[in-house]
């Protein structure tokens, strides 16, 4: 593979990926782009930089990230945005930003990039801004889980959301991100966490992250948004939705408290969706938030989260429930599409 000047680097074994639906997700309304390597969460270990690279070396261990950060835009430089003008998630572009090439092929015919990371790879190139430089002690076959959806639900709580100590929090999915997120709320001291969900074979394992209580919207004759009111004496302080399901979003709003209430979305919707509610509900000084990549700003920040880790703060193991060979991948979408698990580590081996 080669290298551009300033802008790539070289990471071997783009190594423990893990799938999601939230790979599935992002494709909803996209143009095809094929022949293309997926995968776009993962840890690995810098190979060789391209010239002018001077922020990384070989031999660091880094996250490959979705999204990225330029340092230079008006989004990176303020302290309220992650959504980089020129590294933002972008899923039509299959090639490098600063060539309009592709750094892999095959018989002299180019195989296109997937969100600047394509790691369900030995080798890949990633632009500079895509790439944190993480503790080299942190373990990458746990760590990097948190290259995209954990950091997505812990970020959604504790830099979104928000909850203070005593909190009642509803979250809204419990899959993995909305399980990062409960973590989150977990994290700042939140008295009750309502997980919402339809497959009650997540609601066992949600307690491991904090959750107090469970409902099934199916299990109710009305809106899960008025059992909640009706739960918390008026409505949660705030909700957290994980789902991408437009109604669900809609409940996730319209169950937090009026006065102080906030709800924030994180689910990728559907490209035609609407969501709909009664202005009343924001005129009785609800709020309505969203978050991308937990707000987290991929290089600045996720070496601390990585930190939080290390110093026995937050716990990712008991998100890996499944680790598997790339040679059998696709027990890995068996395992997402069938809802048996929250994060499958592929391990590149050989």
């Amino acid at each position: 593979m080669s290298s551009t000047a300033g802008q790539v680097i070289r990471c071997k074994d783009a190594l423990k990926l893990k799938l999601e639906m939230v790979l599935i997700l992002l494709l909803q309304g996209q143009t095809p782009l094929f022949p293309r390597i997926y995968g776009h969460e993962a840890g690995g270990i810098v190979e060789s930089v391209g010239p002018g690279v001077t922020d990384l070396q070989p031999g660091d261990h880094v996250l490959p990230v979705f999204t990225g950060e330029c340092g230079d835009c008006r989004h990176c430089k303020s302290e309220e945005s992650n959504m980089c003008d020129l590294l933002r998630i972008n899923t039509d572009r299959g090639v490098m930003l600063t060539d309009g090439k592709s750094r892999f092929s095959i018989n002299g015919k180019p195989i296109y990039h997937f969100l600047g990371g394509s790691t369900f790879s030995e080798y890949t190139v990633c632009h500079i801004g895509t790439v944190a430089k993480i503790n080299p002690a942190a373990p990458l076959d746990k760590v990097c889980i948190l290259s995209c959806g954990i950091s997505t639900g812990l970020g959604a709580a504790l830099n979104v959301a928000k909850p203070q100590k005593g909190h009642t929090v509803a979250v809204f999915g419990l899959g993995a991100v909305g399980l990062a997120a409960a973590e989150g709320a977990r994290l700042s001291g939140a008295s009750r966490i309502i997980g919402v969900d339809l497959n009650p074979s997540r609601f066992k394992e949600a307690k491991k992250f904090g959750v107090t209580e469970l409902i099934n919207p199916k299990d109710h004759d009305k809106p899960v948004q008025q059992v909640i009111i009706e739960m918390t004496d008026g409505g949660v302080d705030r909700s957290i939705e994980c789902t991408g399901n437009v109604q669900a979003m809609i409940s996730a709003f319209e169950c937090v408290h009026d006065g102080w209430g906030v709800a924030v979305l994180v689910g990728v919707p559907s490209k035609d969706d609407e969501f709909k509610t009664h202005p009343m509900n924001l005129l009785n000084e609800r709020t309505l938030k969203g978050t991308f990549f937990g707000n987290y700003k991929p290089r600045t920040d996720l070496p601390g989260v990585v930190e939080k880790y290390m110093n026995k703060e937050l716990e990712v193991e008991k998100f890996i429930t499944h680790s598997i060979p790339f040679s059998e991948i696709n027990k890995a979408f068996d395992y997402m599409l069938k809802g048996e698990g929250l994060r499958c580590i592929i391990r590149m081996e050989g």
